[in-house]
């Protein structure tokens, strides 16, 4: 069979997909993709004898299994899916902002993205996205954050956060560090002395974020360089916050820490 007729094979039908990555797992009989699927013989058996054909699968002593062909299929496949999900799920969040920010290693793992979902301050509720995050932030055990841009309510709660012996590790940009210094010294002061907290200068990035171990929040600039304070990116999935503390990571490795004002 030619390639873009293998593609099809697998794209093309939901079943078909579900049935290679089912066997992916392990061996199926019959009954077992029956009942995993809640259909009769006559609706799953012409999917198994096109896939069969196509040498993405194989019935021995009773058992459906995939062939070599069908796991290397099965294993480059699924990222490939979970890429077009994460995009598509999101579409107009990635398209209407500037992602520059994002090194290229994270990009290509957006698929680690797909549980996210974009919360957006409408107009008759023009607060949910801050909502999320102060239902979420003050239960977390520990918090990483990225600002690029200024809240003057912030300090007061990271430092409060800080006391209740929560690990805590901010990265501000320039602009955002001489905003703290000239009007929040004070808490900045008391937050820098604490054993278990970390504070960070970085070059100016078009980006804003917070990972914990409860969730990611992910906030983009549009491409006019303007910010978006009324999108972001939320994930609550261990993928998600995974990403989340990897792109912390990679901004902290690259920026210079500032152990008193």
């Amino acid at each position: 069979m030619k390639s873009y007729g293998l593609l099809s094979l697998l794209t093309f039908s939901e079943k078909r997909k579900d049935i290679l990555f089912l066997l992916q797992k392990s061996p199926k009989t019959l009954s077992e993709i029956r009942d995993y699927f809640n259909v009769r013989s006559p609706e799953i058996l012409p999917r198994l004898k096109e896939m069969e054909s196509s040498n993405m699968i194989t019935r021995q002593e009773g058992l459906y299994q995939l062939t070599p062909l069908g796991k290397v299929s099965a294993t480059h496949f699924k990222p490939f899916l979970d890429t077009l999900t994460a995009i598509e799920a999101n579409e107009d969040f990635w398209r209407d902002h500037d992602i520059t920010a994002i090194p290229e290693t994270l990009l290509n793992r957006i698929q680690e993205l797909k549980e996210c979902r974009v919360i957006r301050d409408e107009h008759e509720y023009i607060y949910d996205s801050h909502k999320t995050f102060m239902e979420n932030v003050p239960d977390s055990n520990r918090f990483m954050g990225f600002a690029s841009i200024f809240l003057p309510s912030y300090p007061s709660l990271f430092r409060d956060m800080a006391y209740k012996n929560i690990p805590i590790s901010i990265i501000v940009t320039p602009n955002v560090f001489f905003k703290l210094k000239s009007e929040h010294s004070a808490e900045i002061e008391e937050f820098i002395k604490l054993k278990h907290t970390s504070f960070h200068l970085y070059d100016t990035a078009k980006i804003s974020f917070v990972v914990t171990d409860r969730f990611l929040s992910l906030s983009l600039f549009f491409k006019n360089g303007t910010f978006d304070p009324r999108s972001d990116l939320v994930g609550f999935d261990a993928s998600s916050i995974k990403w989340g503390e990897d792109l912390f990571k990679y901004y902290k490795e690259n920026a210079v820490e500032i152990k008193n004002l």
